[in-house]
């Protein structure tokens, strides 16, 4: 088995897809990913693996169990493929890079998810509203709109938010922060949007077009404002 091992040969041959392996308990092993076949069982869940290894690391979900540690800021995992993922953000290593737009990730799920902003799709949808999101976070965000959750709760007034975004951008009107600085005239926003209205004055952008007059505004409130002109020009005209 180990002259096998250092000469490279690979004897053992899977019928179904011609993956070749040394040993061969790793043949068997692969082959249950082909027959669908999970004979490890968790006896807490019932739920099944087709891996024992996989069943084990199962169980700590039920024990709670975080063996694996980072040796750096001492947060815990259940497995060690997750602790490898995780210390990439202390190392600042992305290894997982887009080959159309060339950013890179720390984890090969971030890739997967960015992935979907090339190709358009939109797996995760709501069954309420039919809305479709690329990622299942930004869905379980948005189901919150329709059964009217608030989870996220503001420490200094009590007020809640359906997103914890929302609530992040609310903190800064306690703290007065103002992040989002402009890098033309140095005007500071608490939030990015507002930045992004502002940007359009410098640029002589006005995207927002009145469908009444064609009149276009830098800013959606100004055109609203401008839009309430012609509807009281229409009641004026029900009154005469």
């Amino acid at each position: 088995m180990n002259m096998l091992l250092h000469a490279g040969k690979k004897p053992h041959v899977c019928e179904v897809c011609n993956k070749s392996f040394t040993l061969k308990g790793n043949l068997n092993y692969h082959m249950l990913l082909h027959t669908g076949e999970k004979p490890h069982v968790c006896e807490i869940c019932n739920k099944s693996f087709a891996h024992k290894l996989s069943l084990n690391n199962h169980i700590l979900i039920h024990t709670g169990e975080k063996p694996h540690m980072c040796e750096i800021c001492s947060k815990s995992f259940t497995q060690k493929g997750h602790l490898h993922e995780h210390i990439l953000i202390h190392t600042a290593k992305k290894p997982h890079v887009c080959k159309i737009c060339n950013k890179s990730f720390t984890q090969k799920c971030h890739l997967n998810e960015h992935m979907l902003c090339h190709t358009g799709e939109k797996p995760h949808v709501c069954e309420v509203c039919n809305k479709s999101f690329t990622q299942k976070g930004h869905l379980n965000e948005h189901i919150l709109i329709h059964t009217g959750k608030k989870p996220h709760v503001c420490t200094v007034c009590n007020k809640s938010f359906t997103l914890k975004g929302n609530l992040n951008n609310h903190m800064l009107l306690h703290t007065g922060e103002k992040p989002h600085v402009c890098e033309i005239c140095k005007k500071s926003f608490t939030e990015k949007s507002r930045l992004k209205s502002h940007k359009l004055i410098h640029t002589g952008e006005k995207p927002y077009v009145c469908e009444v007059c064609n009149k276009s505004f830098t800013q959606k409130s100004n055109l609203k404002k401008h839009i309430l002109i012609h509807t009281r020009e229409k009641l004026r005209k029900l009154h005469v």
